[in-house]
């Protein structure tokens, strides 16, 4: 249900550029954003937004415009992170990266679109009535993600840490950064939007810091030992690339334990909010998947 209505919303919010004739030079940027928008992929951002919405039972036509700018984001970053001056990747979700498919100048274009389409989507969202503080609130938190002190922070210590030994603890800030900011979006979107009580916010908060951590030791392991043409993209990147991960520094059987102790730690964290049957769902997928 969840994928549905994202999916639909994805495809809409690029429609009127699409029918764009061949005369318009820039149906080129449309056709290279559309391309990685529409390449699928698993929408946990987002379906954790109308997730938490359903149980804090407020209205999902006020979360989709914000879980969807969630996903626009996080598209755009990976069409970045795949550039030959980032990972330098030829593969995403299975098909080849965008890069490849439309030249190194035309990704970055389209990755800018994205990041762009997200805050017109947003800011859109303000104008409409009197929530409109409640909205902005949510907008600010989104970019705060996002930025410097959110995702891309992390893509900077996650690009140095090429060229020097890191700590554990670096490790993580990193990834609470790169990866799990934008997770901790997502949870924390509705609980904004519906300005729910600081007991329940603190409890989504706690659950998203886990699951954005959980998040990324299994992409670590998936790396590692998972199955290329499962994963859709390349594994062992990060070896040869001498990335720091949660297996060089604490080994593959070290990290697997560590990654049940931060899905415990979500589940837990969800024990005293009512209706959180998906949410602990998400937080076990996460550690089970295959890709």
């Amino acid at each position: 249900q969840y994928l549905d209505i994202i999916e639909g919303w994805l495809k809409g919010i690029l429609a009127p550029e699409s029918l764009l004739g061949d005369d318009f030079p820039e149906r080129n940027v449309y056709d290279a954003m559309k391309y990685s928008l529409m390449a699928g992929g698993k929408r946990i951002r987002p379906v954790l937004s109308l997730a938490v919405c359903d149980m804090l039972k407020g209205d999902k036509k006020e979360v989709i415009p914000f879980a969807g700018a969630i996903e626009l984001i996080h598209t755009y970053s990976l069409i970045h992170d795949d550039l030959p001056c980032m990972d330098n990747d030829d593969y995403r979700r299975g098909k080849l990266t965008n890069h490849k498919m439309f030249g190194e100048a035309m990704a970055v274009l389209a990755g800018d679109g994205l990041l762009n389409l997200a805050f017109e989507t947003m800011l859109r969202e303000t104008f409409k009535d009197d929530r409109t503080g409640f909205r902005s609130k949510t907008a600010y938190m989104v970019a705060t993600a996002s930025g410097t002190r959110g995702m891309i922070g992390g893509q900077v210590i996650d690009m140095e840490s090429e060229k020097t030994d890191i700590s554990y603890d670096v490790l993580c800030q990193m990834h609470k950064k790169k990866t799990g900011a934008l997770i901790k979006a997502s949870v924390l979107a509705p609980a904004i939007l519906f300005n729910t009580e600081k007991d329940i916010t603190s409890k989504l908060e706690a659950y998203a810091d886990n699951i954005g951590l959980a998040f990324q030791i299994k992409d670590d392991i998936l790396d590692y030992e998972g199955n290329s043409e499962i994963v859709g993209k390349s594994t062992g990147s990060d070896s040869a690339n001498n990335k720091a991960t949660f297996i060089s520094i604490l080994g593959i059987e070290k990290a697997k334990r560590l990654l049940m102790t931060y899905v415990e730690n979500a589940v837990n964290a969800l024990d005293a909010i009512d209706n959180n049957d998906f949410l602990t769902q998400v937080a076990v997928f996460i550690a089970e998947r295959d890709k």
